[in-house]
């Protein structure tokens, strides 16, 4: 009982015909800066603890995080901050039942993406 149909039949037809649109990928890049968050704050705990362990390891410590390395690092985990914010305001929005139409949750992507970036320009420069 072989099914010799199975090998003409396409594995995961939906994979050619879909196109990612703004609501999967802000929804997909929400979890992203989320989970990089997670490397943001190992890496601010390492910095605290090699301050607390001495003034050695602090100096070895303090020339990897403030080296280029870390501070685009930083720099990208402030716009992850920036972007997991607005999204979740975006979210409290879909929540209480407004901004639902396709339209709207295509802006309020568009919101998420340029604020983020608008705003970690701003915060860099600023500070």
């Amino acid at each position: 009982m072989t099914d010799t149909n199975k090998a003409m039949r396409p594995l995961s037809p939906h994979l050619t015909v879909y196109r990612p649109q703004l609501t999967s990928i802000s929804s997909i890049l929400t979890r992203i800066t989320g989970n990089a968050m997670i490397f943001t704050a190992v890496l601010i705990v390492w910095w605290l603890g090699a301050a607390a362990s001495g003034p050695e390891y602090y100096a070895f410590v303090n020339k990897i995080v403030t080296s280029f390395a870390g501070d685009v690092a930083f720099s990208l985990s402030l716009l992850g901050v920036w972007y997991h914010y607005l999204a979740g305001l975006r979210h409290l929005i879909f929540d209480a039942g407004r901004g639902l139409d396709i339209p709207t949750a295509e802006k309020l992507g568009w919101v998420c993406i340029i604020g983020s970036v608008a705003l970690t320009a701003l915060t860099i420069f600023i500070v």
